[in-house]
């Protein structure tokens, strides 16, 4: 009996070692994986599917740029036309020149084998080639609703990188920034007018436009409501301008984003736009383009957009 007894104890002993065993396989086999974990990033054209953290990427957005770049997460292409001025550096030899921003070089990407791909609003009708190379992610902005896109988007790059801790961080950092600016913007009378300077032409944006963010989220309100919202602007003459009378005038220069040393300044600020109250009180301010035209919607451009519409109060 006792000898009964033995035996049964040791073949359970062996029968607990074995299941331990599996566990531990189990486990090593996911553990394995876990590299290799993929993850399914929907958008407004489609889906991708990333597996693990990418490690060659490429990126057609110069916002998303920005952000991979305060993350330090490493870049391997880039376009290599018109990158700003604060983004120099990947215009070095060591980034991959993947073409422009609306004529992507589609050998070049397929030759490097790119683990993901971002691509934005100038690319999006080219979606499906890049998607034949890559999983391509489209992170554009939705101007009607700026930062819940712009949050969704950061999100979206936090979670493809293992990134989310220093996302929600950054997002509550510029929540409280926007609330500062807004909380002084309420308190002022003064009328605003966004306007966008292109070789001598002039055209005006407004709420839940391209650059109304000014108006929509920073809350400066409109020296007119009635701003048709298009992707290039209305336009407008400089004597609508003066009609209009803005107590802050807001200027992007494009002129200036896309040649080097150019400006409207001395075509904007004519006899009619010296009559307004914007010119006579000191209150033109010229935006970088940089961040306003080029980029827009990354880490870095949002903060400087920030601290730049602050100066006007």
């Amino acid at each position: 009996m006792k000898k009964f007894l033995i035996l049964a104890f040791l073949a359970i002993a062996a029968l607990a070692l074995a299941a331990c065993g599996n566990d531990k396989k189990e486990d090593a086999t996911e553990n394995s994986g876990a590299g290799e974990k993929s993850i399914t990033i929907k958008h407004d054209y489609g889906e991708a599917v990333i597996k693990g953290t990418p490690k060659k990427v490429v990126v057609f957005d110069f916002g998303i740029l920005d952000t991979l770049d305060e993350l330090g997460i490493k870049v391997a292409g880039v376009p290599q036309t018109n990158i700003p001025a604060y983004l120099e550096k990947y215009a070095g030899d060591e980034y991959k020149n993947v073409g422009s921003l609306k004529e992507p070089d589609f050998e070049a990407i397929h030759a490097m084998k790119p683990d993901v791909i971002f691509i934005s609003g100038r690319q999006a009708e080219l979606y499906d080639q890049f998607a034949e190379i890559a999983p391509t992610v489209y992170i554009g902005i939705d101007y009607a609703n700026y930062m819940d896109s712009f949050k969704k988007n950061m999100e979206t790059v936090g979670e493809i990188f293992g990134k989310e801790d220093e996302i929600t961080k950054e997002l509550a950092d510029i929540d409280k920034d926007v609330e500062g600016i807004k909380a002084k913007t309420e308190t002022h009378d003064e009328k605003s007018l966004i306007v966008l300077a292109n070789e001598g032409k002039v055209s005006a944006f407004g709420p839940a436009s391209r650059f109304g963010i000014i108006h929509d989220v920073f809350g400066f309100k409109p020296a007119d409501k009635g701003i048709e919202v298009s992707t290039h602007g209305q336009s407008i003459t400089f004597e609508y301008i003066l009609e209009t009378n803005p107590d802050i005038l807001f200027v992007i220069d494009r002129n200036a984003a896309v040649n080097t040393g150019a400006s409207a300044k001395s075509s904007l600020e004519n006899e009619l736009v010296q009559k307004t109250n914007a010119y006579k009180n000191g209150k033109i301010i010229y935006l970088d383009p940089d961040y306003w035209y080029l980029s827009g919607g990354g880490l870095q451009s949002i903060k400087a957009m920030i601290k730049e519409v602050e100066s006007a109060l």
